[in-house]
């Protein structure tokens, strides 16, 4: 069976097993015949902040463990940007076996406009751009919001916070942060406790992660990597529509054209 998983922010901890995010949710399906499934796997947060440009590569790897002890590993990389007017460009790229024959093919192209509050989901497949409304509340709530170590609201569980000091990675400072939630028997249906990890490498300079890594006993572990990091202006093509694609406006109320 062809295994395919579209490209797609990264929320700590067990939160990513029951959340799916707006603009960076990164589906992935198993075709078959009868049954299937469908996920959503997060990716790093990419706030639409002006006056702090990149461009880099995104590598993804997904390890996920079955009960006999083997692990089933997928990858992509992915282009992802910002100029300095705060626009974020993100491709997405299917999963596909790690060391496997399947190559990666790009299916979605993803253009947020925080000033026009606007973003295209381009897809690769069908040349069409949905153009939608985009609220960059959450992004920018995600990158300022400071967790600390105590219980949980609701007595769901515990959280344990520990720095990890600084590290230049990818070229760019980064300042580590270890997150432990503990979630209590009961609260997902869970006959005991429940512990998930997450560890992030941020840049405050680009106020992003550099790196992410995050595991628990439904999703595995999820390795999110920056390379090829260039901190200056992109190509403002990657910021224009791909050419030949048609624009289906799905918001509910469309600007009137002037």
């Amino acid at each position: 069976m062809r295994i395919a998983i579209a490209g797609i922010f990264l929320l700590s901890g067990v939160a990513c097993m029951a959340q799916a995010p707006q603009m960076q949710q990164q589906h992935s399906y198993a075709p078959a015949q009868d049954g299937g499934v469908r996920e959503v796997l997060e990716s790093i947060v990419i706030p639409p902040i002006p006056h702090s440009p990149f461009t880099a590569t995104l590598a993804t790897e997904w390890t996920r463990y079955t009960p006999d002890g083997a692990s089933i590993t997928l990858v992509n990389e992915r282009r992802i940007a910002r100029d300095g007017r705060g626009r974020v460009y993100q491709e997405r790229w299917y999963l596909v076996p790690k060391d496997g024959k399947v190559q990666s093919t790009m299916n979605w192209i993803q253009i947020a406009d925080p000033k026009a509050l606007i973003r295209y989901n381009c897809s690769v497949e069908k040349h069409r751009c949905d153009l939608l409304p985009y609220d960059p509340g959450d992004a920018l709530a995600a990158v300022s919001a400071h967790r600390t170590s105590g219980q949980m609201p609701e007595g769901r569980g515990e959280i344990a916070i520990e720095e990890l000091g600084e590290r230049n990675m990818a070229g760019v400072d980064t300042v580590g942060i270890r997150e432990t939630d503990t979630i209590n028997p009961g609260v997902m249906g869970n006959d005991r406790p429940i512990t998930a990890v997450s560890e992030s490498w941020h840049s405050k300079e680009l106020a992003i992660n550099v790196l992410s890594i995050v595991t628990g006993p439904t999703i595995g572990k999820q390795t999110f990597t920056i390379t090829e990091l260039t901190p200056s202006e992109p190509d403002p093509q990657l910021f224009e529509l791909p050419a030949g694609y048609k624009v289906n406006d799905q918001r509910k109320d469309p600007a009137v054209s002037r």
